[in-house]
């Protein structure tokens, strides 16, 4: 089992199966919502997650004429998980606090959008845009 939390605490997650492949999204869009070159994430079915407090903490935004939008702690701004599609969720990779010992980046995504700084390493497989593992 993963357990996870934001930065304060205030928010905290558990997911309740077994999960090793990481998704590494290097797109403009993420990018600019973590600050960083992207975000780690790991995708799981909607019946795996499981809030365990703060959820009257969670805001989120969603970006104008696109189906994206971003969950963070109201707060300490910690991304949090968020909504893929009506069956699965995604979970920053850097909000698991214990059960994260199997995890490994297995896929970088929207590569073709990476900053041009951002140097890409590891055997981990690059796809120009998205992949549906």
């Amino acid at each position: 089992m993963l357990k996870g939390e934001c930065n304060c605490g205030q928010v905290a997650f558990e997911v309740d199966t077994s999960v090793s492949d990481v998704y590494y999204c290097h797109c403009s869009i993420c990018r600019r919502a973590t600050g960083t070159n992207g975000i780690p994430v790991i995708v799981i079915a909607n019946e795996h997650f499981r809030w365990i407090q703060g959820e009257d903490k969670i805001s989120s935004w969603e970006k104008p004429g696109h189906d994206w939008q971003m969950s963070f702690c109201s707060n300490c701004g910690s991304p949090l998980p968020g909504s893929n599609d009506e069956t699965r969720m995604y979970v920053p990779c850097g909000l698991i606090m214990s059960g994260d010992e199997n995890l490994k980046v297995a896929h970088h995504i929207w590569v073709d959008s990476k900053a041009p700084w951002d140097e890409i390493c590891g055997e981990a497989k690059q796809h120009r845009e998205a992949f549906e593992g």
